[in-house]
Parts: structure tokens; sequence; C-alpha cells
């Protein structure tokens, strides 16, 4: 059987690419509101899902307000789409 994908695996790193799959784009409080995590937390697990090149992260001003913007690239969802199916041999599907 195919091992799932240990970055995936993670349940808040999970959680923000369930997310973002379904979005466009989404930003760093939406995300955070999302899966009731601590800032500092997210940004850690947004920082590791940028280095694997599986979301992509935009920093930019709206007015004087910082924001951070996340976005799935094609890596993502492409590494997304094998652990789903890899989580559906395992429940027998």
């Amino acid at each position: 059987m195919k091992e799932l994908d240990p970055l995936l695996h993670s349940q808040l790193r999970l959680a923000v690419m369930s997310i973002l799959m379904s979005l466009e784009s989404a930003e760093f409080t939406y995300l955070r509101d999302k899966t009731e995590s601590t800032a500092g937390n997210l940004s850690v697990q947004l920082d590791k899902l940028e280095k694997a090149g599986y979301i992509t992260v935009t920093k930019s001003f709206v007015g004087r307000k910082p924001c951070t913007s996340c976005k799935v690239t094609a890596i993502g969802r492409v590494a997304f789409g094998e652990y789903v199916e890899t989580i559906k041999t395992y429940l027998g599907y």
C-alpha cells in the first residue's frame, strides 16, 4: 500500500490544503479563523507547505494593513489528489 504524504498528514496542513483546494486563494486571517489555529502555528505550517511547493504565499498591503494571501500550486493540487486517492485505498474505495 502506498504511504501517506507526511507533509499533508498533519491535521492543520491538511485543513489548510482542503480549504485552499476549493478557493482561488485565501487570506491568512481567513485560514486562521477557519482552522481555529494560532497565528504562530499557522504561519509555521504555511511555511512548510510553501517550501514543499504546495502553496504560494503572497504578502502585500491593503491600504496600510499587511495582507498575506495563500494559493495552491499545480504541484500542491497533484499532491493533494494523490493523498486523497491513497486514503481511499486505505478505506477500501
